[in-house]
């Protein structure tokens, strides 16, 4: 008993005596770690909470050189954001590039292969930055950080002050009536459509088979959208950090 209350004081104050360490160190890293998590930065933060963990669940560990680790991995995660900043290639070797997902509405099926993203994720993503529609897409970037940034079509973007003498198309809602092969009845039945309507859709685009679609949507104005596999989108820009 006294040996368990013993243990349970050590860890009290260890936990007393770490986090503000911890707290200081994660305020000298800056703000760049909390905030945008690449990862390097990512792996600091996992090494730095298995430290801490260690040192607070094990009171037989010695506590000074967890602080000491704490600091350290304090000062390499500055030192390494300091080099990258100075050495653009140092910076790409040690996190992910921006990736186009999405140019001129069309679903770049090999790029979201490559990061191992599906559709869905896209799609959430989207919603999320409130486009719903794929139509509205000029090109969209997962940034190295793995968020999405969306750059609407021009007659897509938000409406200013200045623009009041100007009409406003109002906004659709997309949804998937094709999804890698996979046909939504439901979908169809929704907008009063079937699969003959579906059939003359892909033949007016010249779509051989079903399983060539990666994705097709409709929206609340019957405009029909497809993406196909492995589809050839020119112009696709080069994006850097």
């Amino acid at each position: 008993m006294i040996e368990t209350l013993k243990d349970s004081a050590i860890v009290i104050g260890r936990i007393v005596t770490i986090v503000p360490l911890l707290l200081f160190v994660t305020i000298f890293m800056g703000k760049r770690a909390i905030g945008e998590l690449p990862i390097f930065d990512f792996l600091i933060i996992l090494t730095l909470g298995a430290v801490v963990g260690a040192d607070i669940a094990d009171p037989s560990i010695s506590h000074f050189p967890t602080a000491v680790a704490i600091v350290a991995l304090g000062i390499f995660q500055r030192v390494i954001a300091s080099w990258k900043i100075s050495n653009r290639k140092l910076g790409r070797m040690i996190t992910f590039e921006p990736t186009v997902v999405v140019k001129d509405g069309k679903i770049l099926d090999e790029n979201l292969r490559r990061i191992r993203y599906s559709i869905d994720n896209v799609l959430q993503m989207l919603r999320q930055k409130d486009v719903f529609d794929l139509n509205d897409v000029d090109t969209a970037i997962i940034e190295a950080n793995g968020e999405l940034s969306v750059f609407k079509m021009s007659h897509k973007n938000t409406v200013t002050l200045e623009d009041m003498g100007i009409s406003k198309n109002t906004a659709s809602l997309a949804l998937p009536v094709i999804m890698e092969g996979t046909i939504y009845h439901d979908v169809l039945n929704q907008y009063n459509l079937n699969q003959t309507w579906l059939n003359q859709q892909l033949e007016m685009r010249n779509v051989k088979s079903i399983n060539d679609v990666l994705f097709a949507s409709v929206n609340n104005k019957l405009e029909f959208h497809i993406s196909l596999k492995n589809e050839k989108v020119l112009n696709i820009p080069k994006v850097y950090h």
